[in-house]
């Protein structure tokens, strides 16, 4: 019992060839190209996908601080000019 050799490969290759014909390896050489292909391009665009809500998120969390930044600003603002008004 060893691991599989060449002549044990080829072997295999010709049963196939004489099962399947030439023709028919060829084609399901293509299709399993065509998914692997098909495979490789889905993850891609599924990354891209992750990558661009990722990014919207952090814009988004970014608009917030940003938000809260001038509501305090303008609370201490409003706070300021009522101060003001009752030393008036």
């Amino acid at each position: 019992m060893g691991s599989i050799g060449a002549p044990e490969i080829l072997v295999v290759a010709l049963i196939a060839l004489l099962l399947f014909g030439a023709g028919r390896i060829a084609d399901i050489g293509k299709g399993l190209g065509q998914g692997i292909k098909n495979f490789k391009q889905g993850i891609k665009e599924a990354n891209e996908d992750d990558d661009e809500k990722s990014e919207a998120k952090a814009e988004k969390s970014e608009r917030k601080k940003t938000a809260s930044k001038d509501d305090e600003k303008s609370k201490k603002k409003r706070e300021a000019d009522e101060e003001a008004d009752a030393e008036a």
